[in-house]
């Protein structure tokens, strides 16, 4: 690089060159001047066109102090030279600069217009003055209206972009602006007005039916796509690209993967780093090993460079697949890596649960950004280890919304309910704005809980931070309030959902069974059912609940059976143990036994226990002891067999049968887990537990319990 005195020279003495003297003019002929004029012109905008490139360069590569260096140093300057300092500016968002350097520029072009109205543009907020700037131009180009369109459309001011759509002269409008306008329709899912503006074209180019394949491919009508894509006379590597993440997008993957080889032997168009992305993204969503393993078989044969880009994406599919290993071996060939590949494969430790690893990988990062701390995090309190991710959290430079929820998240998982709400207070405190899924954190905290004042008061927050009609908000609400037993309050938000999911019915309908509403529970099932919302095997654990409390036992057969006729859901095993419940309470015990050897797996503990409860109620020794041997295997530390199977006995006047069970149980050193309780007083949780006295108050509560016991004496109400 040249010095600053050396540039300065070689600036002078070519915009300047050594002056001829009087003596060498006479000699000289017109010729020689004519041509050593022409040289140093040459050699002038020579050197011009390398600086304002150079500031270009440096411009897009967001080196804004070296093209100021440049710049500023240049003696001479062209409109080109003053635009390419305006460009680099406005592509890095210095926008007080770029409006200092605009007012000071000798002469404006067209395109110090354009460059400066895209400074407004990439603002943000300031596209009311980009459009003041436009409506002051003396003179537009097809750039002047395609960069004042792509401003209003990204603002969502789409009456506006219209309105310059439509007044822009018709030399200009095709295929630039109207490619402007319809990916802006197609990206804010207007596929409909993006269909009028490519149906109004008459010169349309790849990028305008490229563009509307993606439009249908992500309103989901891939059919419509595909059949757009077959009409197009000339196709670009983005054009098969799109078509083909369609496909890979809607689960269709023999045909995302049959037009994958398509493009591969037709000529003229070469996959690339991004095609391969795609196809590497759905084989680790859908979990493909075998197409995944191919695929980078194919780009170590294709002789692909490793890029940042594609090395990660392979490296996030490995990981997909759970085969951190391979991520690292890929990890590891890469020349070049971002936060992203450090990023993306400790994100696969923590999900193999291989958190030393990842805490290894998370020491020896060079950089480290915000999702590698909330990552690691995340990792440590998903294996309890709290206070590791506490210590973590308060060293973390810079703390978001995310991370304080993951840490809430990681109280809330191992029912740490009230050190939850205490970091959330914190939170709030903080002045670090809670999101939908910290709310949706601690009303699981507040129904696990049972403790419907907390419940309620996160509603509350949720109102006021504008959150309340926030999908996952409400569906945590519905399952709060229910679980707290307060089905008429879950009812009410569930019927100010807009378009309910099948994790809203599905909320909404366990806490109606849970509560003994069957009768609605079928209901809403039924409404569901007919407003064209699948089912899953959650939904018809619910039902089935349902069914049980109340004793139908055809309906519950029917729905039993729906599953695999109409939905083509196996029932799994907790599918078997509410059938199972259903006919044991209608004392219906052949049928129970019989659904249970025709079980396609072994019965877990809760299908036998279901017996096990039947049996019990209509005093059935026989299938009770059979219930509790199943039981004794699958838990062996588990008290709940003995007990009940001795109280039966006793119940039936057989009473050394029942103690002979208990003796055994005393044998074995089972205890049985201690009852438990908890009130809340003063926003303080006070746990009980059966025969344990480690409550700071126990002493003070023993003796108010004596002194109220004695005074029920003496009133007669208690012997």
């Amino acid at each position: 690089m040249l010095t600053k005195s050396k540039s300065s020279l070689y600036y002078v003495h070519l915009i300047f060159p050594p002056k001829i003297s009087i003596s060498s003019l006479h000699t000289a002929t017109k010729d020689s001047i004519v041509h050593n004029s022409a040289k140093i012109l040459r050699k002038n905008t020579k050197f011009l066109v390398y600086c304002n490139t150079q500031i270009t360069q440096h411009g897009r590569n967001r080196n804004i102090k070296e093209a100021e260096s440049i710049f500023n140093r240049m003696p001479f300057k062209s409109t080109v030279s003053w635009t390419a300092m305006l460009t680099a500016y406005a592509e890095n968002g210095n926008i007080s600069k770029a409006r200092e350097l605009f007012a000071k520029m000798p002469e404006r072009t067209t395109s110090s217009y354009n460059a400066m109205i895209t400074a407004y543009n990439k603002n943000g907020c300031m596209v009311d003055e980009a459009y003041e700037l436009f409506c002051n131009m003396s003179e537009r180009d097809a750039v002047s209206y395609a960069t004042m369109i792509t401003g209003f459309v990204s603002k969502g001011r789409f009456d506006k972009a219209l309105e310059i759509y439509e007044n822009t002269p018709g030399k200009w409008r095709e295929p630039v602006c109207s490619n402007v306008l319809i990916n802006g329709y197609v990206k804010a899912g207007r596929l409909d007005m993006a269909v009028g503006i490519f149906e109004g074209m008459v010169q349309r180019d790849v990028v305008s039916w490229s563009l509307m394949v993606d439009g249908y491919c992500k309103s989901g009508r891939i059919m419509e796509a595909r059949k757009l894509f077959d009409k197009m006379v000339e196709r670009n590597v983005v054009t098969w690209t799109t078509m083909i993440n369609g496909y890979l997008k809607m689960g269709y993957l023999i045909d995302g993967f049959g037009l994958f080889s398509a493009m591969r032997k037709g000529k003229g168009v070469l996959v690339n780093s991004t095609t391969l992305t795609v196809i590497f993204e759905a084989c680790g969503h859908f979990d493909r090993y075998r197409e995944g393993i191919q695929m980078h078989g194919l780009v170590l044969k294709l002789g692909f460079e490793f890029c940042v880009f594609l090395g990660n994406s392979i490296i996030t599919m490995y990981c997909r697949f759970g085969c951190t290993g391979s991520a690292n071996l890929v990890f590891d060939l890469m020349t070049r890596k971002d936060l992203v590949s450090w990023n993306s494969l400790i994100m696969g430790h923590v999900q193999e649960n291989e958190i030393e690893k990842a805490y290894e990988l998370f020491e020896r990062m060079p950089r480290k950004d915000v999702v590698s701390w909330t990552t690691m995090i995340m990792g440590f309190s998903g294996k309890g280890q709290t206070d590791k991710a506490v210590k973590l959290f308060r060293m973390m430079p810079e703390k978001d919304d995310v991370a304080w929820t993951v840490v809430i998240s990681g109280f809330v998982s191992i029912e740490m309910y009230e050190e939850a709400f205490r970091w959330f207070t914190e939170m709030l405190q903080k002045s670090v704005k809670p999101d939908s899924h910290t709310l949706s954190s601690l009303l699981s905290a507040s129904a696990n809980s049972a403790i419907l004042s907390n419940g309620q008061q996160i509603h509350v927050q949720a109102i006021k931070m504008c959150l309340e009609l926030d999908l996952s908000v409400q569906n945590s609400l519905v399952s709060m309030y229910s679980k707290c037993g307060n089905v008429a309050d879950a009812c009410q938000v569930f019927m100010i959902i807009k378009e309910p999911n099948v994790v809203s019915f599905n909320t909404m309908i366990t806490g109606f069974a849970q509560n003994g509403f069957a009768k609605e529970a079928l209901e809403l099932f039924g409404k569901m059912q007919s407003e064209g919302q699948e089912p899953n095997h959650v939904t018809f654990l619910a039902v089935l609940s349902a069914c049980s409390h109340v004793g139908l036992v055809e309906v519950g057969w029917e729905h039993f059976k729906s599953m695999t006729s109409l939905y083509n859901i196996e029932p799994g095993p907790d599918h078997y143990s509410c059938m199972v419940d259903l006919l044991g309470r209608a004392g219906l015990f052949d049928e129970a036994v019989g659904l249970i050897y025709s079980m396609p797996f072994d019965p877990h503990s809760g299908v036998w226990g279901a017996l096990l409860g039947a049996s019990m109620t209509h005093l059935r020794i026989d299938l009770a002891k059979l219930a509790a041997q199943q039981l004794i295997k699958l838990e062996p530390d588990s008290a709940t067999p003995y007990v009940v199977l001795s109280n039966l006995y006793t119940i039936s006047g057989k009473k050394k049968d029942g103690d002979k069970v208990r003796i055994d149980k005393k044998s074995k050193r089972i205890k049985k887990s201690p009852g438990c309780s908890w009130l809340v007083v003063k926003d303080k949780v006070h746990l009980f537990l059966s025969g344990d006295q480690s409550h700071e108050d126990s002493e003070e509560i023993r003796v108010t319990l004596q002194t109220i016991m004695k005074e029920m004496e003496e009133l007669g109400c208690y012997r």
